[in-house]
Protein backbone atom coordinates (compact mmCIF):
# COMPACT_ATOMS: atom_id res chain seq x y z
CA UNK A 1 0.00 0.00 0.00
CA UNK A 2 1.39 3.24 -1.32
CA UNK A 3 1.60 6.27 0.98
CA UNK A 4 -1.10 8.07 -1.10
CA UNK A 5 -3.19 5.30 -0.58
CA UNK A 6 -3.30 5.25 3.44
CA UNK A 7 -3.73 8.83 3.05
CA UNK A 8 -7.04 8.39 1.42
CA UNK A 9 -7.90 5.80 3.89
CA UNK A 10 -7.08 7.40 6.69
CA UNK A 11 -8.88 10.79 5.51
CA UNK A 12 -11.90 8.46 5.45
CA UNK A 13 -11.66 6.91 8.20
CA UNK A 14 -11.11 10.81 10.22
CA UNK A 15 -14.22 11.44 8.26
CA UNK A 16 -16.54 8.89 9.61
CA UNK A 17 -14.50 9.37 13.52
CA UNK A 18 -15.58 12.60 13.04
CA UNK A 19 -19.65 11.75 12.03
CA UNK A 20 -19.02 9.52 15.34
CA UNK A 21 -18.21 12.66 17.48
CA UNK A 22 -19.98 15.22 15.68
CA UNK A 23 -23.51 13.19 15.03
CA UNK A 24 -23.29 9.92 17.17
CA UNK A 25 -21.72 6.48 16.84
CA UNK A 26 -24.92 5.00 15.69
CA UNK A 27 -24.85 7.03 12.52
CA UNK A 28 -21.34 6.51 11.99
CA UNK A 29 -21.29 2.55 12.24
CA UNK A 30 -24.59 2.53 10.07
CA UNK A 31 -23.23 4.92 7.45
CA UNK A 32 -20.02 2.54 7.49
CA UNK A 33 -21.63 -0.54 7.24
CA UNK A 34 -23.47 0.24 4.06
CA UNK A 35 -20.31 1.77 2.56
CA UNK A 36 -18.78 -1.52 3.20
CA UNK A 37 -21.36 -3.26 1.18
CA UNK A 38 -21.39 -0.93 -1.84
CA UNK A 39 -17.70 -1.11 -1.98
CA UNK A 40 -18.37 -4.81 -2.55
CA UNK A 41 -20.67 -4.25 -5.35
CA UNK A 42 -17.94 -1.63 -6.66
CA UNK A 43 -15.61 -4.65 -6.86
CA UNK A 44 -17.55 -6.81 -8.63
CA UNK A 45 -18.04 -3.90 -11.44
CA UNK A 46 -14.29 -3.19 -11.13
CA UNK A 47 -13.44 -6.92 -11.81
CA UNK A 48 -15.95 -6.56 -15.14
CA UNK A 49 -15.34 -3.33 -16.17
CA UNK A 50 -11.46 -2.73 -15.02
CA UNK A 51 -10.02 -5.84 -15.67
CA UNK A 52 -12.05 -6.77 -18.69
CA UNK A 53 -13.47 -3.58 -20.16
CA UNK A 54 -17.00 -5.12 -19.74
CA UNK A 55 -19.74 -2.58 -19.62
CA UNK A 56 -22.17 -3.87 -17.38
CA UNK A 57 -25.43 -1.60 -16.43
CA UNK A 58 -27.09 -4.66 -15.49
CA UNK A 59 -25.71 -4.47 -11.72
CA UNK A 60 -28.94 -3.90 -10.12
CA UNK A 61 -30.77 -6.69 -11.59
CA UNK A 62 -27.75 -8.94 -10.08
CA UNK A 63 -27.84 -7.37 -6.86
CA UNK A 64 -31.51 -8.23 -6.76
CA UNK A 65 -30.97 -12.08 -7.29
CA UNK A 66 -28.70 -12.20 -4.11
CA UNK A 67 -31.35 -10.41 -1.86
CA UNK A 68 -33.95 -12.07 -3.22
CA UNK A 69 -31.54 -15.44 -2.61
CA UNK A 70 -31.70 -14.42 1.13
CA UNK A 71 -35.32 -14.66 1.17
CA UNK A 72 -35.36 -17.89 -0.05
CA UNK A 73 -32.36 -19.53 2.51
CA UNK A 74 -33.19 -17.84 5.27
CA UNK A 75 -37.03 -17.56 5.71
CA UNK A 76 -39.18 -20.14 7.44
CA UNK A 77 -40.95 -22.47 4.68
CA UNK A 78 -44.62 -21.73 4.27
CA UNK A 79 -46.10 -25.69 4.85
CA UNK A 80 -49.50 -24.43 4.19
CA UNK A 81 -48.58 -23.44 0.61
CA UNK A 82 -46.08 -25.93 0.07
CA UNK A 83 -49.09 -28.40 0.99
CA UNK A 84 -51.62 -26.81 -1.25
CA UNK A 85 -49.30 -26.15 -4.49
CA UNK A 86 -45.86 -28.08 -3.99
CA UNK A 87 -46.87 -30.68 -6.18
CA UNK A 88 -48.07 -28.81 -8.63
CA UNK A 89 -44.63 -26.39 -8.41
CA UNK A 90 -42.19 -29.75 -8.74
CA UNK A 91 -44.69 -30.59 -12.00
CA UNK A 92 -44.03 -27.25 -13.16
CA UNK A 93 -40.22 -27.29 -12.61
CA UNK A 94 -40.04 -31.23 -14.53
CA UNK A 95 -42.14 -30.12 -17.48
CA UNK A 96 -39.51 -26.97 -18.20
CA UNK A 97 -37.01 -29.19 -17.67
CA UNK A 98 -38.30 -31.76 -20.05
CA UNK A 99 -39.03 -28.80 -22.77
CA UNK A 100 -35.39 -27.40 -22.77
CA UNK A 101 -33.84 -31.36 -22.73
CA UNK A 102 -36.82 -31.81 -25.52
CA UNK A 103 -35.61 -28.70 -27.53
CA UNK A 104 -32.05 -29.50 -26.98
CA UNK A 105 -32.28 -32.99 -28.40
CA UNK A 106 -34.67 -32.19 -31.40
CA UNK A 107 -31.68 -29.33 -32.38
CA UNK A 108 -29.06 -32.01 -32.28
CA UNK A 109 -30.50 -34.52 -33.96
CA UNK A 110 -33.35 -33.26 -36.48
CA UNK A 111 -32.31 -32.54 -39.84
CA UNK A 112 -31.35 -27.77 -39.85
CA UNK A 113 -34.63 -27.75 -42.20
CA UNK A 114 -36.41 -29.04 -39.77
CA UNK A 115 -35.35 -27.36 -36.67
CA UNK A 116 -37.00 -24.23 -36.51
CA UNK A 117 -40.61 -25.38 -37.08
CA UNK A 118 -39.66 -28.79 -34.73
CA UNK A 119 -38.28 -26.05 -31.86
CA UNK A 120 -41.23 -23.80 -32.27
CA UNK A 121 -43.40 -26.89 -31.79
CA UNK A 122 -41.78 -27.74 -28.37
CA UNK A 123 -41.87 -24.42 -27.38
CA UNK A 124 -45.77 -23.46 -27.56
CA UNK A 125 -45.74 -27.61 -26.22
CA UNK A 126 -43.91 -26.54 -23.03
CA UNK A 127 -45.50 -23.22 -22.39
CA UNK A 128 -48.98 -24.89 -22.01
CA UNK A 129 -47.86 -28.01 -20.16
CA UNK A 130 -45.93 -25.73 -18.10
CA UNK A 131 -49.10 -22.87 -17.49
CA UNK A 132 -51.56 -25.85 -17.21
CA UNK A 133 -49.35 -27.15 -13.49
CA UNK A 134 -48.06 -23.54 -12.92
CA UNK A 135 -51.24 -21.13 -12.94
CA UNK A 136 -53.26 -22.91 -10.92
CA UNK A 137 -50.34 -23.49 -8.28
CA UNK A 138 -49.24 -19.79 -7.77
CA UNK A 139 -53.12 -18.74 -7.73
CA UNK A 140 -53.40 -21.03 -4.98
CA UNK A 141 -50.31 -20.03 -2.81
CA UNK A 142 -51.39 -16.26 -2.93
CA UNK A 143 -54.36 -17.06 -1.58
CA UNK A 144 -53.02 -18.38 1.61
CA UNK A 145 -53.16 -15.38 4.02
CA UNK A 146 -52.48 -13.01 1.67
CA UNK A 147 -51.45 -9.92 4.21
CA UNK A 148 -49.04 -11.71 5.93
CA UNK A 149 -47.70 -14.70 3.81
CA UNK A 150 -48.94 -15.52 0.11
CA UNK A 151 -45.97 -17.41 -1.24
CA UNK A 152 -43.71 -20.21 -0.23
CA UNK A 153 -41.45 -19.05 2.27
CA UNK A 154 -37.64 -20.19 2.41
CA UNK A 155 -35.39 -23.39 3.42
CA UNK A 156 -34.90 -22.17 7.00
CA UNK A 157 -31.38 -22.05 6.77
CA UNK A 158 -29.22 -19.53 8.86
CA UNK A 159 -28.95 -16.25 6.85
CA UNK A 160 -25.19 -15.51 6.53
CA UNK A 161 -25.25 -18.38 4.22
CA UNK A 162 -27.31 -16.82 2.03
CA UNK A 163 -24.14 -14.73 1.39
CA UNK A 164 -22.43 -17.05 -1.03
CA UNK A 165 -25.29 -19.08 -2.10
CA UNK A 166 -26.80 -15.48 -3.44
CA UNK A 167 -23.52 -14.76 -5.51
CA UNK A 168 -23.34 -18.17 -6.77
CA UNK A 169 -27.27 -17.51 -7.52
CA UNK A 170 -25.72 -14.22 -9.33
CA UNK A 171 -23.02 -15.97 -11.09
CA UNK A 172 -25.06 -18.84 -12.72
CA UNK A 173 -27.59 -15.68 -14.15
CA UNK A 174 -24.44 -13.87 -14.97
CA UNK A 175 -23.30 -16.81 -16.57
CA UNK A 176 -26.67 -17.98 -19.13
CA UNK A 177 -27.00 -13.91 -19.77
CA UNK A 178 -23.09 -13.50 -20.72
CA UNK A 179 -22.99 -16.74 -23.06
CA UNK A 180 -25.96 -14.70 -25.02
CA UNK A 181 -24.35 -11.39 -24.54
CA UNK A 182 -20.86 -10.84 -24.27
CA UNK A 183 -20.60 -11.21 -28.04
CA UNK A 184 -22.17 -8.05 -28.45
CA UNK A 185 -20.49 -4.33 -28.44
CA UNK A 186 -19.50 -2.30 -25.45
CA UNK A 187 -22.74 0.19 -26.35
CA UNK A 188 -25.30 -3.39 -27.21
CA UNK A 189 -23.63 -5.19 -24.16
CA UNK A 190 -24.90 -2.01 -22.17
CA UNK A 191 -28.39 -2.02 -23.34
CA UNK A 192 -28.75 -5.70 -23.12
CA UNK A 193 -27.73 -5.68 -19.53
CA UNK A 194 -29.72 -3.38 -18.73
CA UNK A 195 -32.58 -5.09 -20.06
CA UNK A 196 -32.02 -7.89 -18.82
CA UNK A 197 -31.74 -6.61 -14.94
CA UNK A 198 -35.11 -4.92 -15.56
CA UNK A 199 -36.42 -8.46 -16.71
CA UNK A 200 -35.26 -9.60 -13.24
CA UNK A 201 -36.58 -6.55 -10.89
CA UNK A 202 -39.87 -7.48 -12.79
CA UNK A 203 -40.11 -11.03 -11.94
CA UNK A 204 -38.77 -9.93 -7.99
CA UNK A 205 -41.56 -7.69 -8.41
CA UNK A 206 -44.69 -9.46 -9.52
CA UNK A 207 -44.50 -12.66 -8.75
CA UNK A 208 -45.86 -13.21 -5.84
CA UNK A 209 -45.61 -16.68 -4.93
CA UNK A 210 -41.80 -16.21 -4.86
CA UNK A 211 -41.10 -13.15 -3.21
CA UNK A 212 -44.41 -11.65 -2.15
CA UNK A 213 -44.02 -8.96 -4.64
CA UNK A 214 -44.50 -5.21 -3.44
CA UNK A 215 -46.03 -6.81 -0.59
CA UNK A 216 -42.22 -6.76 0.40
CA UNK A 217 -40.73 -10.05 2.91
CA UNK A 218 -40.57 -8.46 6.38
CA UNK A 219 -38.35 -9.83 9.30
CA UNK A 220 -35.41 -11.71 7.84
CA UNK A 221 -33.69 -13.35 10.20
CA UNK A 222 -30.11 -11.85 11.53
CA UNK A 223 -26.81 -13.33 12.15
CA UNK A 224 -26.44 -10.77 14.76
CA UNK A 225 -28.08 -10.34 18.44
CA UNK A 226 -31.87 -8.28 18.63
CA UNK A 227 -31.27 -5.39 20.70
CA UNK A 228 -34.65 -6.00 22.55
CA UNK A 229 -32.88 -9.35 23.59
CA UNK A 230 -29.71 -7.70 23.93
CA UNK A 231 -30.90 -4.63 26.85
CA UNK A 232 -32.35 -7.77 28.82
CA UNK A 233 -28.64 -9.47 29.25
CA UNK A 234 -26.57 -8.86 32.56
CA UNK A 235 -23.52 -9.15 30.71
CA UNK A 236 -24.30 -6.60 27.66
CA UNK A 237 -25.98 -4.23 30.64
CA UNK A 238 -22.28 -4.83 32.70
CA UNK A 239 -20.34 -4.32 29.52
CA UNK A 240 -22.67 -0.51 28.39
CA UNK A 241 -22.10 0.44 32.56
CA UNK A 242 -17.78 -0.61 31.81
CA UNK A 243 -17.89 1.66 28.91
CA UNK A 244 -20.10 4.55 30.42
CA UNK A 245 -23.30 4.14 28.31
CA UNK A 246 -25.52 6.37 28.79
CA UNK A 247 -28.30 5.33 26.84
CA UNK A 248 -28.63 1.25 27.54
CA UNK A 249 -31.10 0.92 23.86
CA UNK A 250 -28.56 3.36 22.00
CA UNK A 251 -25.90 0.63 23.77
CA UNK A 252 -27.50 -2.07 21.99
CA UNK A 253 -28.22 -0.50 18.64
CA UNK A 254 -24.59 0.26 18.39
CA UNK A 255 -23.31 -3.16 19.22
CA UNK A 256 -25.56 -4.76 16.67
CA UNK A 257 -23.60 -2.29 14.34
CA UNK A 258 -20.37 -3.52 15.08
CA UNK A 259 -21.60 -7.37 14.67
CA UNK A 260 -22.72 -6.56 11.12
CA UNK A 261 -19.21 -4.46 10.24
CA UNK A 262 -17.12 -7.36 12.00
CA UNK A 263 -18.91 -9.80 9.11
CA UNK A 264 -19.32 -7.39 6.60
CA UNK A 265 -15.54 -6.49 6.94
CA UNK A 266 -14.61 -10.43 7.19
CA UNK A 267 -16.45 -10.97 4.26
CA UNK A 268 -14.82 -7.88 2.11
CA UNK A 269 -11.39 -8.91 3.34
CA UNK A 270 -12.23 -12.29 1.86
CA UNK A 271 -13.43 -10.70 -1.76
CA UNK A 272 -10.49 -8.27 -1.69
CA UNK A 273 -7.65 -10.72 -1.09
CA UNK A 274 -8.77 -13.07 -3.73
CA UNK A 275 -9.29 -9.77 -6.18
CA UNK A 276 -5.72 -8.70 -5.64
CA UNK A 277 -4.12 -12.27 -6.04
CA UNK A 278 -6.16 -13.10 -9.39
CA UNK A 279 -5.18 -9.53 -10.47
CA UNK A 280 -1.21 -9.44 -9.84
CA UNK A 281 -1.28 -13.23 -10.93
CA UNK A 282 -0.91 -14.01 -15.27
CA UNK A 283 -4.33 -14.37 -15.38
CA UNK A 284 -4.82 -11.20 -14.29
CA UNK A 285 -2.20 -9.72 -16.95
CA UNK A 286 -3.88 -11.79 -19.58
CA UNK A 287 -7.12 -10.05 -18.43
CA UNK A 288 -5.65 -6.23 -18.91
CA UNK A 289 -4.00 -7.24 -22.29
CA UNK A 290 -7.46 -8.34 -23.29
CA UNK A 291 -8.99 -5.39 -22.47
CA UNK A 292 -6.32 -3.00 -24.21
CA UNK A 293 -6.47 -5.19 -27.17
CA UNK A 294 -8.69 -7.85 -27.63
CA UNK A 295 -7.63 -8.40 -31.28
CA UNK A 296 -4.14 -8.61 -30.32
CA UNK A 297 -4.57 -11.22 -27.28
CA UNK A 298 -6.97 -13.54 -29.55
CA UNK A 299 -3.68 -13.18 -31.89
CA UNK A 300 -1.66 -14.85 -29.74
CA UNK A 301 -4.40 -17.61 -29.36
CA UNK A 302 -5.97 -16.52 -26.00
CA UNK A 303 -10.14 -17.31 -26.03
CA UNK A 304 -11.40 -13.66 -25.21
CA UNK A 305 -14.78 -14.63 -25.30
CA UNK A 306 -14.29 -17.32 -22.79
CA UNK A 307 -12.14 -15.22 -20.60
CA UNK A 308 -14.97 -12.80 -20.23
CA UNK A 309 -17.49 -14.75 -19.22
CA UNK A 310 -15.11 -15.80 -16.40
CA UNK A 311 -14.45 -12.06 -15.69
CA UNK A 312 -18.36 -11.35 -16.06
CA UNK A 313 -19.25 -14.45 -14.07
CA UNK A 314 -16.42 -12.97 -10.83
CA UNK A 315 -18.36 -9.72 -11.10
CA UNK A 316 -21.89 -11.32 -10.43
CA UNK A 317 -20.98 -13.48 -8.15
CA UNK A 318 -19.23 -10.44 -5.89
CA UNK A 319 -22.59 -8.34 -6.77
CA UNK A 320 -25.40 -11.01 -5.54
CA UNK A 321 -22.92 -11.59 -2.08
CA UNK A 322 -23.25 -7.84 -1.81
CA UNK A 323 -27.02 -8.00 -2.47
CA UNK A 324 -27.44 -10.72 -0.01
CA UNK A 325 -25.83 -8.91 2.69
CA UNK A 326 -27.30 -5.57 2.00
CA UNK A 327 -31.00 -7.55 2.54
CA UNK A 328 -29.75 -9.45 5.57
CA UNK A 329 -28.85 -5.67 6.90
CA UNK A 330 -32.14 -4.02 6.48
CA UNK A 331 -34.00 -7.24 7.45
CA UNK A 332 -36.60 -7.21 4.51
CA UNK A 333 -36.69 -7.51 0.40
CA UNK A 334 -38.11 -4.88 -0.62
CA UNK A 335 -38.24 -4.74 -4.83
CA UNK A 336 -39.16 -1.50 -5.08
CA UNK A 337 -36.37 -0.46 -3.70
CA UNK A 338 -34.12 -1.38 -6.59
CA UNK A 339 -33.84 1.26 -9.08
CA UNK A 340 -30.70 2.01 -11.67
CA UNK A 341 -29.84 5.06 -9.86
CA UNK A 342 -28.87 3.45 -6.70
CA UNK A 343 -27.78 0.42 -7.98
CA UNK A 344 -25.82 1.04 -11.14
CA UNK A 345 -25.20 4.53 -11.78
CA UNK A 346 -23.99 5.02 -8.36
CA UNK A 347 -21.98 1.97 -8.46
CA UNK A 348 -20.01 2.92 -11.77
CA UNK A 349 -19.42 6.54 -10.02
CA UNK A 350 -17.67 4.73 -7.20
CA UNK A 351 -15.23 2.34 -9.28
CA UNK A 352 -14.80 5.76 -11.96
CA UNK A 353 -14.03 8.26 -8.70
CA UNK A 354 -11.37 5.42 -6.99
CA UNK A 355 -9.70 4.16 -10.05
CA UNK A 356 -10.94 2.11 -12.36
CA UNK A 357 -8.52 -1.35 -12.68
CA UNK A 358 -7.53 -0.76 -9.03
CA UNK A 359 -9.41 -3.02 -6.29
CA UNK A 360 -8.40 -0.24 -3.41
CA UNK A 361 -9.57 2.68 -5.45
CA UNK A 362 -12.88 0.97 -6.10
CA UNK A 363 -13.25 0.50 -2.04
CA UNK A 364 -12.06 3.87 -1.42
CA UNK A 365 -14.91 4.94 -4.09
CA UNK A 366 -17.64 2.92 -2.42
CA UNK A 367 -16.96 4.46 0.69
CA UNK A 368 -16.75 7.82 -0.52
CA UNK A 369 -19.38 7.93 -2.69
CA UNK A 370 -21.92 6.23 0.10
CA UNK A 371 -21.03 8.74 2.31
CA UNK A 372 -21.60 11.91 0.47
CA UNK A 373 -24.87 10.22 -0.96
CA UNK A 374 -25.97 9.65 2.82
CA UNK A 375 -24.32 13.12 3.59
CA UNK A 376 -25.77 15.50 1.22
CA UNK A 377 -29.31 15.70 2.21
CA UNK A 378 -28.40 16.88 5.79
CA UNK A 379 -25.49 19.42 3.73
CA UNK A 380 -28.07 20.12 1.54
CA UNK A 381 -30.89 21.45 4.55
CA UNK A 382 -27.78 23.74 5.98
CA UNK A 383 -26.55 24.66 2.60
CA UNK A 384 -29.93 26.15 1.17
CA UNK A 385 -30.76 27.57 4.68
CA UNK A 386 -28.29 29.54 4.66
CA UNK A 387 -28.20 30.61 1.09
CA UNK A 388 -31.83 31.78 1.73
CA UNK A 389 -31.47 33.64 5.39
CA UNK A 390 -31.57 36.83 3.93
CA UNK A 391 -34.84 36.22 2.32
CA UNK A 392 -36.50 35.14 5.37
CA UNK A 393 -39.15 31.97 6.25
CA UNK A 394 -42.19 33.39 4.72
CA UNK A 395 -40.46 33.65 1.36
CA UNK A 396 -41.95 31.51 -1.58
CA UNK A 397 -39.01 31.07 -2.81
CA UNK A 398 -36.72 29.83 -0.07
CA UNK A 399 -39.36 27.57 1.16
CA UNK A 400 -38.89 26.26 -2.45
CA UNK A 401 -35.55 25.65 -2.37
CA UNK A 402 -35.16 24.04 1.08
CA UNK A 403 -38.34 22.11 0.38
CA UNK A 404 -35.89 20.84 -2.45
CA UNK A 405 -32.79 20.30 -0.37
CA UNK A 406 -32.84 16.41 -0.38
CA UNK A 407 -32.55 16.59 -4.44
CA UNK A 408 -28.82 18.35 -3.73
CA UNK A 409 -27.65 14.25 -3.62
CA UNK A 410 -28.41 14.04 -7.29
CA UNK A 411 -26.82 17.44 -8.38
CA UNK A 412 -24.05 16.16 -5.92
CA UNK A 413 -23.18 13.09 -7.83
CA UNK A 414 -23.40 14.87 -11.30
CA UNK A 415 -20.65 17.47 -10.12
CA UNK A 416 -18.58 14.40 -8.71
CA UNK A 417 -18.45 12.44 -12.20
CA UNK A 418 -18.12 15.71 -13.79
CA UNK A 419 -15.20 16.80 -12.10
CA UNK A 420 -13.48 13.46 -12.31
CA UNK A 421 -13.52 12.79 -15.46
CA UNK A 422 -12.15 16.18 -16.53
CA UNK A 423 -9.45 16.60 -14.18
CA UNK A 424 -8.61 12.85 -12.45
CA UNK A 425 -10.24 10.39 -15.28
CA UNK A 426 -7.66 7.46 -13.64
CA UNK A 427 -9.16 7.88 -10.60
CA UNK A 428 -8.35 8.92 -6.71
CA UNK A 429 -6.20 5.68 -6.81
CA UNK A 430 -4.84 5.27 -10.76
CA UNK A 431 -4.08 1.56 -11.78
CA UNK A 432 -0.89 0.50 -11.49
Amino acid sequence: MTQRVALLYGLMGLVLIMVGLYQSWNVAFGIFNLCVISAVMALGVNMQWGYAGLFNVGVMGFTALGGLTAVLVSMPPVTEAWAVAGGDIALSVLSLVATVAAIIFARRTVPRALRLPVTLVLLVAGYFVIGYFFGPATDAIEAIDPALSGYLGGAGLPVVLAWPIGGLVAAGAGWFIGRIALGLRADYLAIATLGIAEIIIAVIKYEEWLSRGVKNVTGIPRPVPYEINLVEQDWFIGLANFFGAADIADAAGLFVKLCYAALFITVLAIIMWFAERALRSPWGRMMRAIRDNRDAAAAMGKNVKARHLQTFVLGCFTCGVAGAMLTTLEGQLTPTSYIPLRFTFLVWVMVILGGSGNNWGAVLGGFIIWFLWVQAEPFGNWFMATITWPLGEDSDLAQHLVGGAAYMRYLMMGTILLVVMRFAPKGLIPER
